[in-house]
Parts: C-alpha cells; structure tokens; sequence
C-alpha cells in the first residue's frame, strides 16, 4: 500500500509518521536539483535561508523536469526500494497521486494535511508572492478526493489522535 500525503506530518511525535526528506515526493526535487547543481541538498530541505535564496529556481528546474517527464520525481522516491506500506508525504501536484495511484492500484491512500493560516504563521511562515502561490505550494488545494485529512492547527493532542487512527489503518493492512 501507498499513502501519500499533501503536507507534513513531522510535527507528530509517531514515530511510524515520521518521515524522511528524500524520500517525500516535494523532497526529491530537492535532493536531485541539489545534487545537480552541487548544493547542500539537505539545508534545500529545511526552512531556511538557504533554501529561499533558490527557491525560486528549484521551483522552475522542477517544473521543467515535470513537464518533460510527470513521473521522474515520483520514481526517484521509490526507485529500487521496496516496502509493504509506503507512506510518501509532501506529494504536491495531481500528476503525483495520479502516478502513484497507476503504479500501486487501489492500495494508494491519500491523505491531506491542512493548517490554518494562522497556525502557519505562528511557526515562522510568511507568504512569498510568485513562490507560495505556486503549484509546487497549492496544486493540490482544489484536488477534494483524498482518503484521509489531517488538521494541523497546533493542538498536539488532536493531531496525535487524528494520525493514530491513521496508524492503526496502516497496520492492518501490514
């Protein structure tokens, strides 16, 4: 099974949620324009300023990459590795749920996770113009067809129980 996910879901103490950077679908476009362009892959994958300082053309390199192959950063993610469940978060357009749902069938579970504005800001998040508005940001917001949602609005206790009955959906299908 795959479950992927529209959003992060590091702010979740479950262990089984956590996720590794390179292997997100919004993190693979990270690593390879890191790599190809012979930068600190993972300060790509933080919110720093280093980040921003090539956001923008990491935005651009990535969609020229998708608009030559819509796969190519979705089979990095997965490309010679195998697990009974995979859980790929940080999926950000329709072209990647459509290639995970004709790579993995009906065992491909969606999930979206949403914060307010608010809380959003409250952990350092200001909207840029021209990067924010983005697809890489907001391809998926008018999508609506997703298994789960998961809100993330700053109460810990509510996201805990929200991602625990994700867990345990994950599990029986172990």
């Amino acid at each position: 099974m795959s479950v992927l996910s529209s959003g992060s879901l590091v702010h979740s103490r479950n262990s089984m949620l956590r996720r590794d950077p390179r292997l997100a679908a919004g993190g693979a476009d990270s690593v390879c324009f890191g790599q190809e362009h012979d930068l600190d892959f993972q300060r790509l994958l933080d919110a720093s300023a280093y980040k921003e300082a090539f956001r923008r053309d990491m935005i651009r390199w990535g969609e020229e990459k998708r608009q030559a192959d819509p796969g190519f950063f979705c089979r990095k993610v997965v490309e010679g590795v195998f697990h009974p469940v995979w859980l790929v978060s940080d999926t950000r357009r329709v072209s990647d749920i459509q290639w995970f749902r004709e790579a993995f069938g009906a065992l491909t579970q969606t999930v979206r996770v949403v914060a307010s504005e608010q809380s959003r800001q409250q952990r350092g998040w200001v909207f840029t113009t021209g990067v924010d508005d983005a697809e890489s940001e907001c391809g998926l917001d008018n999508f609506g067809a997703f298994d789960w949602v998961i809100e993330n609005h700053g109460d810990e206790q509510r996201l805990e129980e929200q991602l625990e009955k994700l867990v345990v959906f994950v599990r029986s299908r172990l």
